[in-house]
């Protein structure tokens, strides 16, 4: 039987019961909680990367922006190793869902409008009209800032769900075609897993890469209303 192309996409369920919740909370395990004064090297290195993102995106801020650090650390966590347990076999990633990533950006994102819109009203409203706009100009420029407000989230989600999704379509397609040409050519057939295996060292990448991005231009978004 032929396996559907975007079988890997569809939410698992056991019993008739989706699993997914099970899934999200897996990571969890793999950030213990330090409980001894000297730590393993494990834990060692995972604070050390923690502080460096931390410290890299927190330089923009002021002290009302920080005071999100413990949400957009949490967030980088989450994304990343979720990326990452989605690249085991047969495994599922939730970032692939538009739904689950329009469910992070937009609670996010409308976090930081409405604290930019309280605490820096003036400011907030300036970006809906830039100075010195032609007379004419300024109800469409109005109308095209409005969009381009709203469409942030969108932006976020859709850029997190593509990357991932285009990533494992690739792989699952190179690795079919491996696996059908390892009967008809064994040397195509090693070619395709040489690419196969130099992709997944990419999609390794990408997996952090676009755990970073995305949180990146949420604090940006922070950086902004603050």
């Amino acid at each position: 039987m032929n396996e559907n192309l975007f079988s890997s996409f569809i939410t698992p369920s056991t019993m008739g019961l989706p699993v997914v919740i099970i899934i999200i909370m897996f990571p969890i395990i793999l950030f213990p909680t330090p409980t001894r004064l000297i730590n393993n090297r494990l834990i060692a290195i995972q604070q050390w990367l923690v502080q460096l993102i931390l410290k890299q995106m927190m330089l923009i801020h002021n002290p009302k922006g920080r005071t999100w650090s413990l949400m957009l650390i949490s967030l980088i966590m989450f994304i990343g190793s979720t990326n990452l347990l989605g690249l085991l076999p047969h495994s599922f990633t939730p970032t692939t869902q538009l739904s689950m990533n329009l469910g992070m950006a937009v609670p996010l994102w409308a976090g930081a409008v409405i604290m930019g819109f309280r605490y820096k009203t003036k400011a907030s409203l300036a970006h809906f009209l830039p100075q010195g706009t032609p007379l004419p100009l300024i109800p469409m420029l109005v109308i095209i800032e409005t969009i381009s407000l709203f469409i942030q989230p969108m932006a976020l989600a859709v850029r997190l769900t593509a990357n991932i999704t285009a990533g494992h379509l690739l792989m699952h397609l190179i690795g079919g075609a491996t696996l059908a040409l390892t009967s008809i050519s064994p040397a195509t057939a090693t070619i395709t897993f040489i690419i196969l295996l130099l992709l997944t060292g990419l999609e390794f990448a990408v997996a952090l890469i676009q755990a970073y991005v995305f949180t990146l231009l949420v604090s940006l978004y922070l950086h902004d209303n603050t």
